[in-house]
């Protein structure tokens, strides 16, 4: 596979020069010389030495040259050792399992052989089409598009949970200056907030200060009594300011604003969710761009024909 793998790098590093469907014959000629090379090493073993045996399987074998590149280079003995039982394990049960499908069941092999060509040109074909997105994807995605997506597809973004921009603290019982944290969560100065933060980052054991950021409210207080209320939305509806504690902790919530689940999330609590989705679908744009200018060049150049 070493003679194989430097064909594949010296078509990368030519790439420049030919066509893409001269790139992607290439591919898969060299795919096919790969295969036809482990064929014939699994045939002859690489010598004409007679060939250790590593495991048997009725009278399929599996042979130790074939145990080759297993292992990569520099494992521990031990891991290695592992590494090779598992996978000569696993031979020995799937052979056991394809011998007694052909007891059982009878196989079309020429529908088995076309699916593994199919599956073979899958692979190939995707790993040429992820090289393609890969260096050809815009990944810039303008806030206007972002935004014209979710005023388009608005119903589609139909919250789940409740969602809150808020501030929550969870603070040691015997943490000191506890009567402070109220007053500094209500102060509107900066030095304030960052007095807050300050405190929170030596005293909590968990925090989160309320700013532009919609969060999920059941992750916010997760770990606190706050997570057993039963009726989390009438909770929010009445209570903008809320303490409470347990045998270890105190806790204050301070809700800016909510939004309760069933309604429309806010654009910002699915704006990353918008890019990849924008994202996605340029790739398969990109996929189908290319499967399209793959087929146009073969049919100008004639290099294909369907007999009747």
């Amino acid at each position: 596979m070493r003679k194989a793998s430097n064909t594949f790098c010296s078509i990368y590093k030519f790439r420049g020069r030919i066509s893409a469907t001269g790139f992607l014959v290439l591919v898969i000629g060299t795919f096919l010389t790969a295969c036809d090379l482990i064929k014939i090493k699994g045939e002859n073993g690489g010598s004409g030495e007679q060939r250790q045996p590593a495991a048997r399987a009725n009278n399929s074998y599996l042979y130790k040259d074939e145990l080759i590149g297993i292992v990569a280079p520099g494992t521990p003995p031990e891991d290695s050792a592992k590494l090779v039982e598992a996978y000569i394990t696993s031979w020995i049960r799937k052979q056991l399992l394809i011998q007694e499908a052909a007891r059982k069941i009878d196989i079309n092999e020429a529908e088995v052989e076309r699916k593994v060509l199919d599956y073979r040109f899958s692979i190939i074909a995707y790993e040429y089409q992820n090289f393609y997105v890969n260096k050809n994807l815009d990944t810039v995605v303008a806030n206007a598009e972002i935004e014209k997506y979710y005023k388009d597809n608005v119903d589609n973004f139909i919250l789940k949970q409740n969602i809150v921009q808020a501030t929550f603290v969870k603070v040691p019982q015997n943490a000191p200056r506890t009567d402070k944290i109220k007053e500094l969560i209500f102060a509107n100065r900066e030095n304030d907030e960052s007095e807050l933060k300050s405190y929170c980052l030596s005293f909590s054991a968990a925090y989160h200060i309320s700013d532009s950021t919609w969060m999920v409210f059941d992750e916010l207080v997760k770990n606190s009594p706050l997570a057993e209320i039963p009726n989390k939305i009438q909770f929010l509806k009445t209570n903008p300011y809320y303490e409470t504690s347990d045998n270890n902790f105190l806790y204050f919530l301070q809700v800016d604003n909510y939004r309760i689940s069933d309604n429309v999330s806010p654009l910002e609590f699915v704006r990353d969710d918008i890019r990849n989705i924008i994202l996605n679908r340029r790739k398969v744009d990109l996929a189908k761009k290319l499967e399209d200018e793959v087929y146009k060049e073969a049919q100008n150049d004639d290099d294909f024909e369907i007999y009747k």
